[in-house]
């Protein structure tokens, strides 16, 4: 199923929202209770990676599957990293906030050929619980950099990859 990806207009909140639930419906599912709890990302959070100019949309047809959000570094969360290290400390994107209704596939392969096609260097944090996220990511070629916390102390493991390093 081909993808495009559109920027998130500010009427789209509602339904960049719907999607995040889904998202954490589909990892309720899978096991992962601990990452995004009821009520995050916050309404506020995604409303300002819309009016940042930093939320988009996955679509086929006409019907928004995914969401995630694609912001220039630096990000102050990956400031530190612990249990190892950045691959390198070249400018870098960040995807965050990556969600999608059930029953569609291939979203993450779609979401990084385009974020690829706008930066060679990509981070990305999920929680260790998100074995679905994980695998994706390995599988993507992305490497295990290490844990970075959150702005409320959580842990994330995070990853990174770099085109110009392969």
């Amino acid at each position: 199923m081909g993808y495009r990806i559109v920027k998130a207009k500010a009427d789209d909140l509602g339904t960049v929202m719907a999607i995040i639930d889904s998202g954490r419906e589909i990892m309720r599912s899978c096991g992962d209770d601990r990452q995004w709890p009821d009520g995050t990302p916050s309404e506020e959070k995604l409303r300002c990676d819309i009016e940042g100019g930093n939320s988009y949309l996955v679509v086929a047809g006409d019907v928004p599957v995914a969401t995630f959000a694609f912001i220039p570094g630096p990000d102050p969360t990956y400031s530190v990293i612990e249990g190892g290290e950045w691959l390198s400390r070249a400018p870098y994107h960040v995807i965050h906030r990556l969600a999608k209704l059930s029953g569609y596939s291939g979203i993450l392969p779609a979401v990084l050929e385009w974020c690829f096609s706008r930066t060679d260097n990509i981070r990305i944090d999920t929680h260790e619980d998100n074995a679905i996220m994980r695998h994706c990511l390995e599988k993507a070629g992305f490497a295990c950099c290490g844990v970075i916390h959150l702005a409320d102390g959580a842990p994330r493991l995070a990853f990174q990859k770099e085109l110009s390093g392969t």
